[in-house]
């Protein structure tokens, strides 16, 4: 299998880069081919040119890449904070690009976009890696999990995707290096379970 993951915080050392290594590390054992990108490191330009808006739009090629790994990925893994109840700015101008008409969902024929989009990322397996310093009682009590409702509901349902996984991880402020480690190793079951070895 060939898995795409997409890095989006911006501090070497954070516990988001160790989930990141975790899950590539996990991957590569299993023997499939990661496509990894840090997009902070990359300097990926989040803003999406109105030029591009449209379906058949010509793109960046920088762009253009992001949007044929998506394609031919088996499967895709995102790693990011929760910030305000949303992934950071970069990550949003990435959904905005490369999740796009044509690569990720299209209209029907005749349908200028009032109707039900077709998903295209149909066998696709994604995962979603969250970290945040709100207890998972008071996000979900108060907040209403804001971001299984972006990923789940709003994006991958709307693309095609059924197999879907998120977690979330916290207090990350108050944890201590113990608990880390146990979260890192839940990475890597999580990872493992739905990237299973390879039969060679």
């Amino acid at each position: 299998m060939v898995v795409s993951v997409i890095l989006a915080h911006p501090e070497k050392g954070s516990f988001n880069h160790a989930i990141a290594e975790t899950v590539v590390k996990t991957i590569k054992e299993n023997g499939h081919k990661v496509l990894f990108h840090d997009l902070y490191k990359e300097r990926f330009d989040a803003a999406l040119p109105a030029k591009e808006i449209k379906k058949n739009a010509a793109v960046d090629k920088n762009i253009k890449k992001y949007c044929e790994e998506l394609t031919r990925s088996n499967g895709v893994i995102i790693v990011h904070p929760n910030w305000w109840g949303q992934p950071p700015a970069i990550l949003k101008g990435w959904m905005d690009r490369v999740i796009r008409p044509g690569v990720a969902y299209e209209f029907k024929t005749g349908d200028n976009g009032e109707g039900i989009p077709v998903g295209l990322l149909v066998g696709k397996r994604v995962m979603v890696f969250n970290t945040a310093n709100t207890p998972k009682d008071r996000e979900a009590r108060v907040f209403g999990d804001p971001l299984e409702n972006l990923w789940k509901t709003c994006i991958m349902d709307l693309c095609g995707v059924k197999i879907f996984y998120r977690k979330m991880f916290s207090v990350i402020v108050t944890s201590s290096p113990k608990e880390r480690k146990t979260w890192l190793k839940e990475v890597s079951e999580d990872a493992g379970r739905y990237f299973p070895e390879q039969i060679k």
